[in-house]
């Protein structure tokens, strides 16, 4: 599967992840009518930030009704991951929620470039979605 994304979007995404380089950030993203990404950030209420998130309960519920009000299609759910490379976790693995969604992961380890990998749940596992930026 790939999942062509438009530059700025990405950049949003990545600038979101480099406002919080010291925790992970999380949120979804839907595309919309006009096949437009939307990108809602929810908060990062996890006990250890650093290391791993858990979404606002209540912010992605709303989220999610916002996303359905407007019409739109949830198609992923990111996170960043500051210290490691943008490959899911034993935890993130665990905890795949959406199996419809792609779970893009930013990663902030490099220095000096950001890297961003998405993943889905693939019928022999979890597989690497090619993620494709256009102009």
């Amino acid at each position: 599967m790939t999942l062509l994304m438009p530059r700025e979007f990405a950049t949003k995404l990545l600038f979101e992840a480099q406002k919080s380089p010291d925790q992970e950030v999380c949120g979804l993203v839907s595309r919309d009518k006009h096949n437009g990404f939307v990108h809602y950030p929810i908060s990062n209420i996890a006990n250890d930030s650093a290391h791993s998130f858990a979404m606002d309960e209540q912010e992605q519920i709303q989220t999610m009704k916002q996303i359905r009000e407007r019409d739109e299609t949830l198609i992923a759910i990111y996170h960043s991951h500051p210290a490691t490379p943008p490959e899911p976790s034993a935890r993130d693995l665990n905890e795949l929620g959406y199996p419809q969604a792609i779970y893009l992961i930013i990663s902030l380890n490099i220095k000096g470039v950001l890297e961003m990998r998405g993943w889905r749940q693939g019928e022999r596992g979890v597989e690497e979605v090619d993620l494709k930026v256009m102009a």
